[in-house]
């Protein structure tokens, strides 16, 4: 059974993540749209916008992984259409962050936007945070300080 074109960005979307908690940022980077409306929002930054910039935080970003593996990808919804489609997803890794050399397990939860693009499904928008569980209305305020 062959995969649809949203399956295949997915399935490359995965693949380059686990890739990027090595350190290596280019798989991932492959899977995105290069077009200046892409928009990247991760956990180690504020959101950007146009391919420039999102390549730089991808680059950046990946240099925090480090002796990182993918323990799974939960699916908690997907739509698809002709010329739109959508995941979110809990992201399930274990690695060593920053300068620390103790591996750590790190859950992010994500949504990523595809649209095909000259016949090829690519990701437009991926928005990556650590809010996996609920918090507390108190939490949100103090993070806001």
């Amino acid at each position: 059974m062959s995969l649809s074109g949203v399956d295949e960005v997915i399935e490359r979307s995965h693949q380059g993540c686990t890739v990027f908690v090595t350190g290596d940022p280019e798989p991932l980077k492959d899977a995105f749209s290069h077009r200046d409306d892409v928009t990247l929002a991760n956990p180690w930054g504020p959101p950007v916008r146009g391919w420039k910039q999102a390549a730089e935080t991808m680059d950046r970003a990946a240099t925090n992984w480090h002796d990182g593996i993918a323990e799974g990808f939960d699916l908690v919804t997907k739509h698809e259409s002709p010329d739109l489609a959508y995941t979110v997803e809990i992201e399930r890794y274990r690695a060593k962050l920053g300068d620390s050399d103790e591996i750590v397990k790190v859950a992010l939860r994500v949504t990523q936007v595809y649209r095909p693009e000259d016949g090829v499904w690519k990701i437009m928008h991926r928005h990556a945070d650590h809010i996996t569980s609920p918090r507390t209305a108190e939490t949100l305020v103090k993070e806001a300080r």
